[in-house]
């Protein structure tokens, strides 16, 4: 792939960065240049923000009729289907995601869009039913735009997490800023190409690739940002909404998670082995929603974790662009030796390692930021490779005596995201979920996400939802109008408790 250079994406243009500053962005299989990009400045981050704030107040985004929102939208959508193949190719390069996986969040960026596009035809005005007499007064709801939203991403879906906040934000009416991880910039950049080419109104959208501490904590800081919406760590949620306490900013947080995966004692086997390889192994898992910790039952445990490990260690580490391999490279050195780290933390307070540890000794993989797919068993769930995000594809495998039990330590945990039951007993597995305090729980199944229904966590994994209904209203203010129907001043008898009688 040829190197690229990407500049900044503000009030409709690309423009060089006012600091005259760039990084580069490598491919974390071999090392090698995706692209050079413009690194947004204090400065650049500002103009930015004044290009949304003018395009919100004065410009025909948030005035445009429904329909005419949504159409554009949908040409967006469009835009990133015709571009699939090209689109994959820079993901594979910019992530070290796997063909296989980007192909499908290539395909769901652009179906996300398209159900955008059809919250923003959404009527978002409704009657307060009960609250008042007829002839009495007319009561409505009104969801109006917030303003100006300063997004920012993670570097584990790039192009995805980028459509999942302009998407809803766009739909209301707002306007926004959006900050992609400087890791994985590149398909958020060639988002802002699509936009331009479609005709979205020039400040609408602003793209601005740069590191937290410039670009990221002028846009949470700023007065005239309306609106926050974070997806990454929880150490950096909490930074985000202390700083955009300083205004009282609105946010929307979606932060970290370790998912607890419960397989039941009358579960599938077979099904249950793949689908808690699949919850952990991922993306490298790299994931905030992964099945990170694996909850067996004491008369399965041996059964159930032989076959894993068995598994697991036919597993195939390779070139991400081949479509034989079955785990990439993570995302970088820093975040592989973040990993190497807890795994050695591990081993330190008396987990064993099942299979993996290390980076792999293949000199084919060399040059990659690989990390062997990992299962510690007899894990302690006080343990901190159980109780902190490690992000990377670390499986901590803890037994159970009791359901009650199960559940007990699914919920010790400072997060709450995302959770999984395995049962051959619908109703049963129903009965474990409910009890889970997690916002996304699946039976016999992990990581399918709907942008038809809310998705977020309880506790430390965030505030807010993202997806469907409720993560449009999320970026909507709500506005509560009473209209009087009664039409003189002899029959509001209520005035008198002030208004002195002529």
């Amino acid at each position: 792939m040829a190197m690229t250079h990407y500049q900044l994406f503000i009030n409709g243009e690309f423009v060089e960065s006012t600091a005259k500053k760039t990084f580069e962005s490598i491919n974390p299989y071999n090392q090698e240049v995706v692209a050079t990009v413009s690194r947004a400045s204090v400065e650049d981050t500002r103009a930015a923000i004044s290009a949304a704030r003018k395009a919100f107040d004065e410009g025909p985004w948030p005035r445009m009729k429904r329909e005419e929102r949504s159409a554009m939208l949908k040409a967006i959508s469009d835009k990133i289907n015709e571009r699939q193949k090209e689109l994959i190719a820079l993901e594979v390069a910019d992530s070290g995601s796997t063909v296989r996986k980007a192909n499908e969040d290539i395909y769901l960026s652009a179906r996300n869009m398209n159900y955008f596009s059809k919250l923003a035809a959404l009527e978002l005005t409704e009657p307060v039913e009960g609250l008042s007499k007829p002839g009495f007064s007319q009561n409505l709801i009104i969801r109006e735009p917030i303003g100006v939203v300063g997004a920012i991403i993670p570097w584990n879906f790039p192009l995805k997490m980028a459509v999942w906040k302009l998407g809803p934000a766009l739909a209301a009416g707002n306007t926004v800023v959006l900050k992609p991880s400087e890791l994985t910039p590149c398909t958020a950049m060639e988002l802002a190409v699509i936009i331009r080419e479609v005709g979205v109104p020039p400040g609408v959208v602003n793209i601005i690739p740069g590191f937290g501490d410039e670009a990221g904590e002028e846009l949470v800081r700023s007065p005239h940002v309306d609106k926050i919406s974070f997806t990454g760590s929880t150490a950096v949620g909490k930074r985000v909404m202390s700083l955009a306490s300083e205004n009282l900013k609105k946010i929307t947080l979606e932060c970290g998670g370790k998912s607890a995966n419960i397989i039941l004692e009358d579960a599938d086997m077979d099904l249950a082995v793949d689908g808690a390889m699949y919850a952990i192994f991922y993306h490298q898992g790299q994931c905030c929603e992964a099945g990170t910790r694996l909850l067996l039952p004491q008369s399965k445990y041996t059964e159930f974790l032989e076959r894993l490990v068995a598994k697991t260690q036919k597993i195939k580490l390779g070139n991400p662009a081949d479509s034989s391999t079955d785990m990439g490279p993570v995302i970088s050195k820093k975040q592989q030796e973040r990993i190497i780290g807890y795994i050695a933390k591990g081993k330190a307070e008396g987990a064993r390692v099942a299979t993996g540890g290390q980076a792999p000794k293949d000199q084919s993989l060399s040059r990659g930021f690989f990390i062997e797919p990992t299962i510690f068993a007899d894990v302690d769930n006080r343990m901190t490779i159980a109780q902190e995000e490690i992000f990377g594809p670390v499986l901590s495998v803890i037994r159970y005596e009791s359901e009650d039990q199960a559940v007990a330590l699914a919920n010790d945990s400072i997060y709450g995201l995302g959770g999984g039951v395995w049962s051959k007993n619908k109703d049963r597995a129903i009965s474990v979920a409910k009890k889970l305090r997690a916002g996304t729980v699946w039976i016999n199944e992990w990581h399918l996400i709907s942008e038809r229904a809310p998705f977020g966590g309880y506790k430390q994994s965030g505030i807010g939802r993202e997806f469907g209904i409720d993560g449009l209203k999320e970026y909507t203010e709500t506005k509560h109008m009473h209209i009087d129907e009664l039409g003189t001043r002899e029959k509001k008898f209520w005035y008198d408790v002030v208004v002195p009688k002529s």
